[in-house]
């Protein structure tokens, strides 16, 4: 049976991921983040989802590029000159 490459664990229903031309094997996806997911640069978290990356450097959010001197980064777009229109309240 496959090896998972982060945890050791030989399961019958591992899986491969193909990044940059070197393939991977994995027992779940939570060793698969942990082993290729690039780490926030201030607070060491995993990125999972866009994240935020400024001169090669990865953050996980605005807040923590801002602690990191990456004050450009924002968390939300702004349209012009004004904040979009707020989201109608959950009914």
């Amino acid at each position: 049976m496959p090896r998972c490459e982060t945890c050791g664990n030989d399961y019958d229903k591992a899986f491969t991921v193909t990044m940059a031309g070197a393939t991977h094997v994995f027992d779940s996806f939570e060793c698969a983040i942990y082993a290729l997911a690039p780490a926030c640069e201030h607070c060491g978290c995993r990125i999972i989802g866009h994240g935020m990356e400024v001169s090669g450097r990865f953050f996980c959010c605005a807040n923590c590029a801002h602690q990191e001197g990456a004050l450009s980064l924002k968390d939300r777009a702004q349209i012009g000159r004004q904040d979009p229109t707020p989201a109608p309240p959950d009914r």
